[in-house]
């Protein structure tokens, strides 16, 4: 048996949805993590402040009874975001980022920036006050390969917005590929990465060898096995670029089990199991805390957490539930297809 002690860890990037998703899924993100940054993709998306504000409240009234979670607010940025409103939120201390997804990225994205120069004066504004920008790094641009659309976007759309613009303070968002990594890592400055749970287990062989298989789906849709490895590598590295965001995403099972299914993957409940794996797998134990605890708050201004989380190594496998059950239907829960042997003690 084998136990580590490392500081709460947060989640840097977090979809909970609304109503009874949301009120189904909550826990299992408040009972592991102190803070969150939630996503704001919701129908219709949190554009205001006053949308996030109305939003913040309806997940503080769902919080389960004796845990302590601060969900950290973001807006969806749009053609139409008005900079005065955005400074409002930053100062208020209610926003904490603002998110851009091109437009029909991923789920609920539809009404994200088709054009990057109409939100131009909302990012100066951003730059001068200091608030981070998130972005989808995807193009959506047809004749673009799906599984190149990462490796386009840097080149096409974030370096040349990072050269005009290079005071903006910016977030790559559930960063897929080695050319992304990569990019990180050669910026001076104001350039960091988030990666996923998912993306250090899985790569494109999960969705389709044996049939496709729909709850290993997700956008940015997972890649080849050195892409993979280039992620654990910067995960697992201590670099203070790279902090987890989980990009957990729950969808009730008949959304994802269809002719069209909805990406995302759900993976609040066993996220610190695996990566505990992970990380063991890696001889990284020791960089776990600075990737889940330490490097996400320095890069948003934040103090770490003072409470602290324990993981035990046990010799009998660590059992999840396979679903999660909601008002809204069962959301199946991650499956790493490797056993789990680390739990978050009581």
């Amino acid at each position: 048996m084998k136990t580590i002690t490392i500081r709460r860890p947060d989640d840097w990037h977090l979809h909970l949805r609304d109503g009874a998703v949301m009120e189904g899924v909550i826990g299992d993100t408040s009972r592991h993590f102190a803070r969150a940054i939630i996503m704001p993709n919701l129908v219709p998306p949190v554009v205001t402040t006053a949308d996030a504000q109305a939003y913040r409240q309806r997940i503080m009234e769902v919080l389960p009874e004796g845990h302590r979670f601060q969900p950290l607010m973001t807006l969806y940025l749009t053609e139409h975001t008005q900079a005065d409103d955005v400074e409002e939120g930053k100062r208020s201390g209610l926003i904490t980022a603002v998110k851009l997804y091109p437009a029909g990225a991923t789920t609920n994205s539809h009404g994200g920036v088709r054009d990057l120069d109409k939100v131009m004066p909302v990012l100066e504004r951003m730059a001068a006050i200091g608030l981070p920008l998130c972005v989808h790094g995807e193009v959506t641009t047809p004749e673009v390969d799906i599984f190149d659309r990462e490796a386009v976007f840097i080149e096409t759309v974030l370096d040349p917005l990072r050269r005009r613009l290079p005071e903006l303070k910016v977030t790559m968002e559930h960063v897929t590929t080695k050319e992304g990594i990569d990019y990180i890592k050669s910026a001076p400055a104001n350039l960091a990465g988030s990666i996923t749970t998912h993306h250090l287990i899985i790569n494109r062989n999960a969705i389709l060898v044996g049939g496709i298989r729909p709850h290993y789906y997700c956008l940015p849709v997972a890649k080849r096995e050195h892409h993979r490895l280039a992620l654990r590598a910067a995960a697992t590295s201590g670099d203070p670029r790279f902090f987890l965001g989980t990009d957990s995403a729950p969808h009730v099972d008949p959304s994802k089990e269809c002719g069209c299914g909805c990406a995302g993957i759900y993976t609040s409940p066993n996220t610190m199991s695996c990566l505990a794996h992970v990380f063991e797998q890696e001889n990284a134990l020791d960089r776990l805390e600075a990737f889940v605890s330490l490097n996400g708050p320095a890069w948003y201004g934040l103090a770490p957490n003072e409470e602290t989380m324990t993981l035990v190594k046990h010799d009998e496998q660590a059992h999840f539930p396979a679903k999660r059950e909601t008002g809204a239907g069962d959301i199946t829960i991650f499956d790493p297809m490797f056993p789990l042997h680390w739990a978050v003690a009581d």
